[in-house]
């Protein structure tokens, strides 16, 4: 607190005028007071209780040689200056560097979480003090003032300036007189510091704080109020050392307020520390008294409450010693017929036996004998009696024995009736039934199912032994053993059905010398089965398949209506009285008499749970499926090997018996069926490998002569083009199962061999596909049969198109691919030992080529329909691309006849080149040049050709791409001979009208004939310039010679016709030699 503070708490009734500072000339002076500190206080504003009319004229007094009038900038004006003007514009204002600067201390911005500790601490005795205060606010309102209270008008008063502040009110007598040692009022501080946001950067509240005061000096512009008069200038805030005792001031009257509120709440706060202590001493004088009051009661307790108990334990005891009598007279009676029961299980009286060991059971139980009519005495449940252990034993062994004799009965019974029934039904029938059953052949009649049909003496067999079995207790035990004889007769199924794993000549004399040897272990018997599985033959080895998948179907089928018959039976069966062990509770006479629905509804459910019909054959399917794989992975080798009828059989057999095994027991029978789509991949590359092997090879052989398409033929094609819209019966031949295997056909259409006389048959016949006609090879017939094959694989096991699409390619591209090398790469002239290639054999091929790629949108579509979406537009697409691969080889053959032809055009023109016509019109006026002859043959001669084994359009293709060279090739020749005489021209004429003549006939021609007539007839003359010697006379040695020079450059492969040697003519004779190379 400082010095100014101390002397007003010292004398508080000082003048009422300066309150609460005194008078300038009673406060001792301050060092950091300057001239120019004498401001008045009532800076602060209206709030204080001061003199304000004084303190105003004070503040409009400021001298001339102020700080704030000295650093306003001087104001020049024009005209006459006053004297004080004058005085004030000689005078040179301080600088900056003549005031010494002040730092400012930066205000921390303290985060409020600061203090939480404090206000923890501080709070509970806040609220203390909030209570004394409300309870004792009666009697110390007097003496305890008030906060201010913050209205908005007086936050709006602390915010004016000073000048415009309100005059305060005129305190009154009673406040002057207040007592010496009460402390200054907190109404002499200004509001605007209880502000709730209260915050000192905020420029407006800052300007209030500080009195208006400057931080450096501003402009000297006059400010005005809101009422419009002059406001008094800013002070400097560095020199205002009253605004700073005014901030002490103020914190120590907060203090001394916040020390008067606390020693007041000292005295209530004592006091309530007070309390507490006395409220723990009565409460430890409480416990003390409820610790003498608990010893009173024990000592009560022993004295009178266990006295009462013994009395009670002797009257007890008393009532155990009667009961321990009876019980000694029942046990006598237990031993008697323990005694009883072992003489009628020795005898073998089963049934008698199990009734009295009931009424044994009954009778250790403590429960009376219904059968009797005698009053019961009182019983007792001995079951825990430690001396009937060793009964208890024995009547579990004489249990069990009776149980397994009628156990014996029950399996005796099923296994019976499952056995006939599997011997009664034929292997074809239930491959019938499984047909009759499949999606694929739901319009097969089949027959009555015999599985279903139960006669009633089985029934009453069976109810014999589940009436024992429920007697004994042994239905559990017996439905389980059934369990594992139902798996041991699915092996025994299995087992008789395949070969002897034993040597051949086990039986021979040698053998029976050698048997004292060490039997053969399990793995030799392993090795010498699969030995035996694998020599067997495709019939044999099928028929074992057969009789192994319709036993164990039949058996699948029987064992279901036998669980069925036996959850029936015994829905129809009398409450037994279960023959159970003494140890074990049983059920009271009067549940037994009022209620047997339930005894039989626990009996049914039991057997229910035991046998468990889809667990019991989900077991019996597992156990079947495992021995039969092993089997067929046995004979993996010797499947792939299979025809393919023999295959498709194969794979139904299995498919349908997968498809039973899944209908019976619900289990899909993975591993089966992993094992069957393993070989049929398997199959599917191995057939693929052998058809490729088998369609080269026919290639290889090959003439490549035109043959006669059969019957047999044309019904293979016919079934190839049905397939694009549905499958033909005989495709699915294979699945067929139940009906006998078809005779195997031969392996193509083929003819007779080459070797075979056909001078006397008939022209051969075409195919037909769209209605064009095709002239096709043995080879190209031959392809339909693996074709057909391949779609009847489709249509049988649609499953695997995905797979036999790519074989089905791979043996089309192979043919393709095979034709190439031989024709278009003569590698028939070192295979198939043809002497050259002809264009007969270009067109034969080409026809072959055409052939496949007219098939090919029918194998598209068949495949389609077999195809699954998912890779369907992949299959299809595989087609498309052999399409465009078939007619690629297809347009070489072409241009390969086009080029041969061009060959022939240039030699001929290389020979017409060095002809002299003038010299051959002197020899022969009116004949024609060999070379043109020549042309004119071979031409015509590859007319024939084609005419007889390509299309029309065809044909016609490729002779106008032909004609397009000659007329190029000869226009330029006939263009370019030099005629010397009219007779040269003659001739030259009759060479061009001669190739019109032969030629212009055939499609394509066009007008060719006739641009060569108009060139020649446009030729002129050269007239001789010196006389040549006649040229000498033509001889056989000259033809020749013109011969070989048209002949120096023989082609690779040449036009040949193809008629048979008995409709062959002179001419086509002398044509096929000149034809040849």
């Amino acid at each position: 607190m400082s010095e100014d503070g101390a002397d007003l708490l010292d004398s508080p009734s000082s003048l009422h005028s300066a309150y609460p500072f005194p008078s300038s000339y009673q406060r001792r002076p301050s060092r950091r007071l300057s001239n120019d500190s004498t401001i008045s206080i009532a800076s602060i504003g209206g709030s204080l209780d001061i003199n304000a009319q004084r303190g105003s004229h004070s503040l409009r007094e400021a001298g001339q040689n102020a700080i704030s009038t000295l650093l306003q900038p001087p104001i020049i004006r024009t005209g006459l200056l006053t004297p004080a003007a004058s005085t004030s514009s000689t005078y040179r204002a301080p600088t900056t560097r003549d005031i010494p600067p002040v730092t400012l201390t930066n205000i921390p911005n303290v985060d409020p979480s600061a203090f939480k500790h404090y206000i923890s601490r501080l709070g509970p005795l806040f609220d203390n003090l909030h209570r004394l205060r409300r309870d004792t606010k009666s009697t110390q309102q007097t003496h305890v003032p008030t906060s201010p209270v913050l209205s908005r008008h007086n936050s709006a008063a602390s915010l004016l300036s000073p000048t415009d502040s309100p005059q305060p009110t005129r305190r009154s007598s009673a406040y002057a007189r207040r007592r010496l040692n009460e402390p200054t009022p907190l109404s002499t501080i200004p509001s605007v510091y209880f502000d709730e946001n209260f915050q000192l950067e905020n420029p407006r509240t800052f300007d209030v704080v500080s009195e208006r005061a400057e931080i450096a000096p501003g402009s000297a512009k006059q400010e005005q109020s809101a009422n419009g008069l002059p406001l008094p200038p800013r002070k400097a805030l560095a020199s205002n050392a009253i605004l700073q005792e005014k901030l002490s001031w103020y914190l120590d009257t907060v203090e001394v307020h916040l020390i008067q509120s606390i020693s007041s709440a000292s005295t209530s706060f004592f006091a309530a520390l007070g309390s507490l202590r006395d409220l723990e001493q009565e409460a430890s004088d409480s416990v003390a008294r409820i610790q003498k009051l608990r010893a009173g009661l024990a000592k009560l307790d022993q004295d009178m409450a266990m006295r009462g108990l013994d009395v009670a334990n002797l009257r007890r005891r008393y009532q155990n010693m009667q009961k321990l009598a009876n019980a000694v007279d029942q046990v006598a009676r237990v031993v008697q017929d323990a005694k009883d029961c072992e003489e009628l299980v020795e005898k073998g009286e089963y049934d008698a036996a199990a009734s009295a060991m009931l009424r044994l059971d009954r009778l250790i139980a403590g429960q009376p004998n219904l059968s009797s009519d005698a009053p019961a005495a009182e019983l007792h449940d001995l079951r825990s009696l430690h001396a009937l252990q060793g009964l208890s034993d024995s009547m579990n062994q004489l249990r069990f024995r009776i149980g397994r004799g009628f156990e014996s009965r029950f399996l005796e019974t099923l296994l019976s009736d499952l056995r006939r029934h599997i011997d009664h039904v034929p292997p074809k029938d239930t491959m019938r039934r499984w047909a009759s059953t499949s999606m694929r052949l739901r319009g097969l009649q089949s027959g009555p199912t015999a599985y279903m049909e139960i006669d009633e003496q089985f029934r009453k067999d069976l109810l014999a032994s589940l009436h024992g079995l429920s007697n004994s207790g042994q239905t559990a035990q017996a439905t389980a053993d059934f369990r594992e004889a139902i798996m041991r007769e699915m092996k025994h199924l299995i087992r008789k059905h395949l070969p002897s794993s034993n040597d051949d000549d086990n039986e021979s004399v040698t053998s029976v010398a050698t048997r004292t040897s060490k039997a053969a272990s399990q793995q030799e018997k392993s090795i010498i089965l699969a030995r035996n599985l694998r020599a067997m033959d495709e019939e044999t080895a099928e028929d074992m398949v057969v009789n192994i998948y319709t036993d164990i179907s039949e058996a699948l089928r029987r064992l279901s209506i036998q669980i069925k018959v036996l959850l029936d039976v015994t829905s129809t069966m009398d409450a037994p009285d279960s023959l159970k062990s003494p140890l074990s509770p049983s059920v009271r006479p009067a549940d037994r008499s009022r209620s047997p629905a339930p005894r039989i509804s626990g009996i049914q459910e039991e057997l229910s749970q035991a046998l468990d019909m889809s667990s019991l054959l989900g077991q019996a399917v597992d156990v079947a499926h495992t021995q039969v794989t092993r089997i067929l992975k046995v004979r993996t080798e010797q499947v792939n090997q299979l025809p393919l009828e023999r295959f498709l059989r194969y794979f139904t057999i299995n498919r349908l018996f997968a498809d039973e095994c899944e209908a019976i027991s619900g289990r899909s029978g993975t591993q089966l069926k992993a094992l069957v789509n393993t070989q049929i991949n398997t199959f599917v590359r191995a057939f693929g490998d052998a058809e490729n092997q088998r369609i080269a090879q026919t290639l290889d052989s090959d003439q490549w002569e035109a043959k006669d398409f059969k019957e047999p033929d044309q019904a293979l094609l016919s079934r190839i083009l049905e397939g694009m819209s549905s499958d033909p019966a005989v495709w699915l031949r294979g699945t067929r199962v139940w009906e006998d295997p078809s005779q195997p056909e031969s392996t193509n259409g083929t003819p007779a061999p080459n070797g075979e006389n056909n001078d006397t048959k008939p022209a051969n016949r075409p195919a037909y596909v769209d209605e064009t006609r095709y002239i096709l090879v043995s080879s190209a017939i031959s392809l339909l049969r693996p074709i057909e094959n391949f779609l009847a694989l489709m249509a049988s096991i649609p499953s695997i198109t995905s797979a036999a699409v790519p074989a089905l390619i791979d043996v089309l591209r192979t043919f393709n691919s095979r034709t190439s090398q031989l024709i278009l790469g003569a590698g028939a002239t070192r295979i198939a030992g043809l002497k050259n290639i002809t264009t007969k054999h270009l067109a034969l091929a080409s026809q072959a080529l055409s052939f496949v790629i007219a098939m090919s949108p029918y194998l598209r579509e068949s495949v389609r329909r077999h195809a699954s979406s998912a890779n369907k537009g992949e299959v299809l697409g595989e087609f498309d691309k052999l399409k465009r691969l078939y007619q690629d080889h297809q347009m070489a053959i072409h241009d390969k006849l086009v080029e041969i032809m061009t060959a022939r055009a240039t030699s001929h023109v290389n020979a017409m080149k060095k002809l002299d016509f003038d010299a051959e019109a002197k020899k022969n006026a009116d004949g024609t040049s060999a070379y043109m002859e020549t042309l004119t043959k071979e031409t015509g001669t590859l007319h024939r050709v084609l005419s007889r084994h390509l299309a029309d359009m065809d044909v016609t293709v490729i002779l106008s791409q032909i004609f397009s060279s000659y007329k190029e090739q000869w226009l330029r020749a006939f263009q370019g001979v030099e005629i010397k005489t009219a007779a040269g021209k003659q001739r030259l004429l009759k060479d061009a009208q001669l190739f019109d003549s032969k030629l212009s006939k055939i499609d394509g021609f066009g007008d060719m004939g006739k641009t060569l007539i108009d060139a020649v007839s446009a030729k002129t003359v050269v007239q001789e310039k010196a006389v040549v010697p006649p040229p000498p006379p033509p001889s056989k040695d000259a033809d020749l010679k013109t011969i070989e020079v048209a002949k120096e450059k023989p082609l690779p492969v040449t036009p040949e016709p193809v008629e048979k040697e008995s409709e062959k003519t002179t001419t086509e004779h002398q044509e096929e030699d000149d034809a040849k190379t």
